[in-house]
């Protein structure tokens, strides 16, 4: 008979059908707390595609500001008019008083289109429409809002689904190698949402600044939504990934690939395939380095972090040598 999820132990032998079957069990977990998380997403849809639009609309607001593309023509246009509108309607003010020598009645014509000239003056937009992604196809709106309800809900399930497949492998180790690998499960989750987080703040609004305004001057630069939550997503997922580099490399040392000493020798390879990814990464010279400065910051943490680690084993397998006393241990 399966053992029930969670209690199988490292001494416990289990067949293929019981592994099968504690699989199946997990997975179900994984899929309930997804779906879940999709639901609450689809629900507040419009506040995720607010947050994933934000520097979007940041960049497309400095467009309009400095008159850049169509929508800063638009916007050029619309103070154009609403100026003329203004202008024109001090220009009858000041001809319907009676002091301009006008006839009554062209007097009072010109009064009666005052607040005429008001009311359509007010109609015209203060600010362009159109700083959000733009929809071609007549499904691409609900597509679209799935799509990314469905990124964030993955987001939201990554602890669930990362805690079930640490107790899926827990049985396969030994309770020393259970121990080791406790505090990477808690490091996991939580600098992948740092990751996540970095590439919201830093890198996505550097990307969006850096392509919109590339030789925009040659295109009339209109962002559809479908590629640009892809994107955006990459970039996010990259970061996230990018900031696991302390838990691979904690783990390489732990299970005997490579050791602090080596790590130290690496430095000049780790910090140019820290360049190397930031400048994957399409962004200007000064982000770039805010990019992979952090990362190398990472590389060093794991350093310092497997150096401690490996003089803890060393006291500990010294400790137990027959006849070492406390004060020989290093």
């Amino acid at each position: 008979m399966a053992k029930a999820i969670g209690r199988v132990g490292h001494e416990d032998e289990l067949s293929i059908v019981d592994h099968l079957e504690e699989l199946r069990g997990r997975l179900i977990i994984c899929l309930a707390a997804l779906a879940v998380a999709f639901a609450v997403c689809f629900w507040q849809s419009h506040t995720l595609l607010h947050i994933v639009n934000r520097p979007l609309t940041k960049q497309t607001q400095h467009q309009v500001q400095s008159g850049e593309g169509p929508l800063g023509q638009t916007a050029i246009a619309q103070q154009a008019v609403i100026k003329v509108a203004s202008e024109t309607s001090e220009i009858a003010r000041e001809l319907s008083s009676p002091a301009s020598g006008l006839p009554a009645a062209l007097r009072a014509q010109l009064a009666a289109q005052i607040p005429r000239l008001h009311k359509d003056v007010a109609k015209v937009p203060r600010t362009p429409q159109g700083n959000k992604p733009v929809t071609l196809g007549i499904g691409e709106p609900f597509t679209t809002t799935i799509t990314v309800s469905f990124y964030f809900a993955l987001l939201i399930a990554l602890p669930v689904i990362l805690f079930e497949l640490y107790g899926f492998v827990l049985p396969a180790m030994t309770p020393s190698e259970q121990r080791s690998a406790r505090p990477l499960l808690w490091a996991v989750p939580l600098l992948f949402i740092v990751g996540v987080l970095f590439g919201y703040f830093i890198v996505l609004p550097a990307a969006v600044r850096f392509l919109q305004n590339f030789n925009s001057s040659e295109f009339n630069v209109l962002v559809q939504a479908a590629p640009y939550y892809t994107f955006a997503a990459t970039t996010l997922l990259a970061m996230g990934l990018a900031f696991e580099v302390p838990v691979v490399v904690l783990g390489a040392t732990r299970v005997g690939l490579v050791s602090a000493r080596t790590l130290r020798k690496g430095r000049p390879y780790a910090l140019l395939v820290c360049v190397f990814i930031a400048a994957l990464l399409p962004s200007d010279a000064i982000t770039m380095i805010l990019e992979a400065l952090p990362m190398y910051v990472l590389y060093e943490a794991s350093i310092l972090v497997a150096s401690i680690g490996e003089r803890r084993r060393a006291r500990a397998q010294a400790a137990e040598l027959p006849g070492a006393s406390p004060a020989a241990l290093p």
